[in-house]
């Protein structure tokens, strides 16, 4: 990260800090300021849409196909973020791949706890491909808990024998929500994103008393066996970090095309600064290029 790069992005986290015991509401509208600070480029279509039933918005930057698509599942602890909050970033992805991107509103917890994210990403999926979208020519993405939930629904969608997608991708993916790895305390004061105690209030409100280690809520303890390939990326000084090494690990152990991308110097979800952050715009043109590579 250039100099000029990183003092921005650590400028900007500082001018927006979380407020203390902060309610839900206040961190998701506090998120979804992030589309007032980083609006998309001109020429994007924001297009609010029911797919499968699900609430939601497509997200097409110029130029896209028409005969295939990207289901993009937002961040946000599975508490907070919105389409709204990630619109930028899938934009950007859009434009990287060529692709439209369909961002479902799924629920959240405390209201909505497990599995109600999941049986909303599958919903989603299982209505583009209703839509007449071939499986080969869709794909599933996600960052940060919409990451873990990418994995999840994969496995999901196996399990019901439902038509996978061609590829899928991961950002900084959030799948132990048990806090495990030990990156979550020796990067703590690394990653200026991500803090342990959030995350488990986060985990708790989400999970509602069901066991940490239930695969479909944290998918580093599902069968990944016959999942269509998939891209990891992490950034070193993130608190998640153990969690793409380990999923790399099982993954491959389970017999799935797995790439894994360690970002150096980068923190939690990098990608959403990428309107500032030259490596974020590198992570999402390898995300587009990996994209272009597995859709037919």
């Amino acid at each position: 990260m250039g100099v000029s790069d990183r003092a921005a992005v650590l400028a900007f986290l500082r001018q927006n800090e979380a407020v203390d015991n902060a309610s839900v509401a206040d961190q998701r509208a506090r998120i979804d300021t992030l589309a007032d600070f980083f609006p998309v480029q001109p020429g994007t279509e924001v297009e609010p849409a029911k797919i499968g039933d699900i609430a939601g918005e497509w997200v097409r930057a110029r130029r896209t196909r028409n005969d295939a698509a990207l289901l993009y599942l937002h961040g946000g602890g599975y508490v907070i973020g919105s389409p709204k909050s990630h619109r930028h970033l899938a934009a950007a992805i859009s434009e990287a791949s060529g692709l439209p991107v369909f961002m479902p509103d799924y629920r959240l917890a405390p209201e909505h706890p497990f599995p109600a994210a999941v049986g909303d990403a599958v919903a989603a999926y299982k209505g583009l491909l209703e839509s007449g979208m071939a499986s080969a020519r869709l794909a599933i993405a996600g960052d940060s808990a919409g990451g873990g939930l990418t994995i999840a629904t994969l496995v999901s969608l196996r399990e019901q024998g439902v038509p996978l997608p061609a590829c899928a991708v991961a950002i900084s993916p959030w799948a132990d929500l048990g806090q495990g790895g030990e990156a979550y305390r020796t990067r703590a004061a690394r990653d200026p994103m991500v803090k342990k105690e959030g995350l488990d209030e986060m985990a708790a409100a989400y999970l509602a008393g069901a066991d940490p280690k239930t695969p479909l809520a944290s998918p580093l303890f599902a069968d990944f066996r016959g999942l269509p390939p998939l891209l990891l990326q992490v950034g070193t000084e993130e608190a998640l970090y153990d969690d793409t090494v380990q999923l790399k690990q099982r993954t491959e152990e389970a017999g799935v095309e797995v790439s894994a991308e360690s970002w150096a110097g980068m923190m939690h979800v990098w990608h959403i600064f990428h309107p500032i952050l030259s490596e974020g715009r590198d992570a999402i043109a390898r995300i587009g290029s990996y994209l272009k590579a597995h859709i037919e």
